[in-house]
Formats: C-alpha cells, sequence, structure tokens
C-alpha cells in the first residue's frame, strides 16, 4: 500500500483594514514588488513561537508590513481554497489563512509610504457595489453575462439554490431587490461563472469577454476582502462599530456620509437623522461647524454609555435598495 502523500500547511493571517476619508471606505494594500499583481491586503504566517495568539500574530504583520498600529479588529473567517499558490503546480505549503477586520482613522503618514503600503478605495476592487449614486453602469456588463451563464450550465443539486435563484438574490434580477450585505455572495457567484481575473489564475474556465470587472488581488485577498465588506455592513446595524473610523467630534451629515460610504446606498437625510435620534448613539457638544461651507452645524460625539443601555446599538439603516 502506498504511503499517502501530505501537503505541507501553513496558517496565514490577513487583515482587511478599512478607513473613511472624504465620504470614500478604503482598504489598506501592502507593497510586494514581487507579485504580479499589484494590490493585497497585510498578511503573514503565524508563528507559535513569537505569537503567542493569532490576533497578536496579526498586529504584527501589519505594524511591519505598513507601519500602522490599528485599534478595532475582528476575526472573521477562516480561508482555505485554491487560490494562494499564484501558478498550478506550485508544491510550496498550502495557506490556511485566517482572516481579520480591522477598522482605523485615515492616514497617509511618512512611516506608511515608506513601508510601501497605502490606502485605496474599496470600490476600487469592487465597483458594482457602490449605488449611491444609483444602479452601477458596470452591472450592465456583468448581469447579461451572468444570464449566460446562468442558461448555459446545470444545476448541481449538491448546492442548491440553482443559478437562475442565485442571480436573482444576488444582483436583484428580475425584480429583487438588492441586498447590500451580499458582497461575499456576488463575488463567489463571478467567481464560479469564470468572469473575474482570480478565477482565471485558479484555472478555472473563464467565460466571455466582459472586460476587467473591478481590479484584482493577490491570492484570494479579494474574497476576503468582500467577506470584510458584508460584515462591516450588517454590523452597522447593530453595533456602533461607525464611530471607530469617525473623529471624535463630527456632525450629523460627516455621519451620514460615513455610513453611506460604507453600505453603498444613499439614504434620505430627514429619515437618517429621525434614525440617530431614535437610537440615542450621539450626544450634543455644544459646538458648531462651518467647515460644510453652508449654515453652522451642530457638532457631536459618540455616547458610550449607550452600549451599557441595550444590547444591539446600532444604526438599522435597511437592508434592501
Amino acid at each position: 500500500m502506498a504511503e499517502a502523500v501530505h501537503t505541507p500547511i501553513d496558517i496565514g493571517l490577513t487583515a482587511a483594514i478599512v478607513a473613511v476619508e472624504q465620504d470614500e471606505p478604503y482598504i489598506l494594500v501592502s507593497g510586494d514588488t514581487t507579485s504580479e499583481v499589484r494590490a493585497g491586503l497585510p498578511y503573514g504566517t503565524f508563528d507559535p513561537v513569537a505569537h503567542r495568539t493569532f490576533e497578536i500574530g496579526l498586529r504584527a504583520w501589519v505594524s511591519a508590513q505598513t507601519a500602522l498600529n490599528v485599534g478595532y479588529v475582528e476575526q472573521l473567517y477562516t480561508f482555505g481554497d485554491r487560490g494562494r499558490h499564484a501558478r498550478p503546480g506550485d508544491t510550496g505549503a498550502h495557506v490556511v489563512s485566517i482572516g481579520y477586520l480591522a477598522l482605523t482613522r485615515f492616514s497617509q503618514n511618512t512611516a506608511l509610504r515608506a513601508a510601501g503600503a497605502g490606502f485605496e478605495p474599496w470600490y476600487r476592487f469592487f465597483p458594482w457595489e457602490d449605488w449611491r449614486g444609483g444602479k452601477p453602469e458596470i452591472l450592465r456588463t456583468i448581469v447579461p453575462l451572468l444570464e449566460q451563464w446562468a442558461k448555459s450550465g446545470k444545476d448541481d443539486p449538491a448546492r442548491p439554490p440553482g443559478r437562475r435563484e442565485r442571480l436573482r438574490h444576488c444582483f436583484g434580477v428580475g425584480g429583487s431587490p438588492w441586498d447590500e450585505e451580499k458582497v461575499l455572495d456576488r463575488y463567489e457567484l463571478l467567481y464560479e461563472a469564470g468572469l473575474i481575473e482570480e478565477a482565471r489564475r485558479d484555472g478555472r474556465e473563464t467565460r466571455g469577454k466582459g472586460g476587467k470587472l473591478g481590479e484584482p488581488m493577490r491570492f484570494d485577498h479579494r474574497r476576503i476582502l468582500a467577506t470584510a465588506i458584508a460584515r462591516l455592513r450588517a454590523k452597522l446595524k447593530y453595533r456602533p462599530v461607525v464611530f471607530e473610523l469617525m473623529r471624535p467630534e463630527f456632525t450629523l451629515t460627516e455621519l451620514q456620509r460615513t455610513v453611506e460610504a460604507i453600505s453603498g446606498r444613499h439614504l434620505h437625510k430627514q429619515n437618517f437623522r429621525r434614525l440617530v435620534e431614535t437610537a440615542a448613539l450621539v450626544e450634543p457638544t455644544g459646538e458648531t461647524s462651518t467647515t460644510t461651507g453652508g449654515r453652522p452645524a451642530a457638532v457631536y460625539r459618540f455616547r458610550r454609555d449607550v452600549t451599557q443601555e441595550r444590547p444591539a446599538p446600532g444604526l438599522r439603516v435597511g437592508g434592501r435598495a
């Protein structure tokens, strides 16, 4: 009986670090001059001797690769699919990566640039996710290609629902509403249909000439980023995480635009203000701001006592558009 061959496995740590600046959500990417794909998330291998915990290891890698010390961090998911070997036939250790979401305030300091890192708009990687100005134009390309794919193959009985139903639920086809939280589902559908660069890199059959559907990332980092965006969009509604991205003092307009930037959807001004008032998440400082260029706007700060008052203090801005 032949002896089984075991593929070596490393544990990787990958961070999706989010910031918002001037009404745009950004993701921190680390430099890698050896890769043909420019953009990637900060990542490194877990060392059980040097790192007492996964999170300590993650923070160490982020600091080394970006010169940034992150604040809020939470674990997302464990990623072990193909996509971590850049070329077929690679016999190196397979990396099972633990993904993390981290929130910080925007920075373009000298140390960050010296480390070869910088913030990039996350809609550069997911242009179909930004509905603030209406339905994204790129969906006119994506949806017909997905409809062709849905018609061209048989559904897998082991993986319900079927292709057409998944297309309807994920991309709002046939009158279904657009659910901004299905970021990962949409990415997975594009990957399965062979419409994005990562599918080609993994050796999947690619379809059509739909052009570049968002900027690709190294390894499976765009999948990890999709998971992070989906988690953050959902978490806005039941945790006050948005204030990790805000300055200590802000106007309600700045708060609304930050929520809009993350959720990718436009919010009605008066409805949003009623929602903030009902949630009792902020309190006035007594100061005003003239940075908007119009009438002086009241300045607020996060009311931290709310986390002790209610089990799920968030901004329930609605799940579908």
